[in-house]
């Protein structure tokens, strides 16, 4: 099992893939070996199809986490053990099409002022205000804050891809007083343990808690607040493709839900039943 272990992260890495995957791959390995109780390499397609069966019937196991599951088990079958299996008849699920809750401005404003600690309230901005994920906004380094530019670099982004967001002028007042206060030196957002940043789950609960004391009922997560982003930027008439390259999209599919969330697309056709009694009278 170890060696296995060893084989799919030298692989993986081998193949660009990041430390979080390879970590993520490993776990899944070891979820399948615990089912499977039989030697790996002495697994057959059979096996696979009966462990996605399994996963499919457990209602703890989101659709995510049964595709990645998918994706590790097919990437040490085909390309570290070589399989020439039919790795069609191991397909992935689809996306559910749910549409995601969104924050208006005036939530965003409340949540803010919910927030009182300068550094806590800095990195909601943040993500809010640059359309950022929780780990793009932990992974800033001061340095990359240009204000000169009035841009952020985020490196290292989904799928490793490095882009620049803009830096909104209210962003940078309230970063500039931040740096005063706490002088952070390797991230931007540091946590309590020198040289580490702070931590996903420090920062989701602080959004919860402002949440709360905001009085904010919908079902939003940290986010939901690059998802509004995303939205607010549709509406003021900013053209998909940006909004594509400013969240490091790699397809234009992925930015288009925001059709759906947007309110132009509403206010831009008329009810049939509309026009009907318009006709009429």
């Amino acid at each position: 099992m170890e060696h296995l272990e060893n084989l799919l992260e030298r692989t993986l890495l081998a193949r660009g893939r990041s430390p979080a995957t390879v970590r993520a791959y490993r776990e899944c390995l070891r979820r399948f070996a615990r089912f499977v109780v039989k030697p790996l390499r002495r697994v057959t397609l059979g096996d696979l199809r009966a462990y996605q069966r399994h996963l499919a019937a457990d209602r703890r196991v989101a659709f995510s986490c049964f595709n990645q599951n998918v994706s590790a088990l097919r990437f040490l079958y085909r390309e570290c053990l070589d399989r020439d299996w039919d790795f069609s008849r191991l397909p992935f699920q689809r996306k559910p099409h749910a549409l995601p809750e969104i924050l208006g401005p005036a939530e965003v404003r409340a949540l803010l002022a919910a927030c009182p600690n300068l550094k806590h309230r800095a990195a909601i901005m943040t993500a809010y205000g640059c359309g950022l994920r929780l780990a793009e906004v932990l992974a800033l380094r001061p340095e990359h804050v240009d204000a000169g530019r009035m841009v952020i670099r985020v490196e290292g982004g989904k799928g490793r891809r490095d882009r620049y967001v803009m830096l909104p002028r209210h962003l940078l007042a309230v970063l500039r007083k931040y740096r005063r206060a706490y002088r952070p030196t390797t991230w931007l957002f540091e946590g309590q343990v020198e040289g580490r940043p702070l931590s996903p789950k420090t920062l989701q609960t602080v959004f919860h808690r402002a949440r709360r004391r905001a009085g904010i009922a919908k079902k939003v997560g940290f986010h939901s607040l690059r998802h509004s982003f995303a939205t607010e930027l549709l509406e003021d008439g900013v053209s998909l493709r940006t909004i594509q390259a400013l969240l490091g999209h790699a397809s234009p599919a992925s930015t288009q839900i925001y059709t759906h969330l947007a309110r132009t697309y509403l206010e831009d056709a008329t009810s049939p039943l509309d026009r009907l009694y318009r006709r009429r009278g």
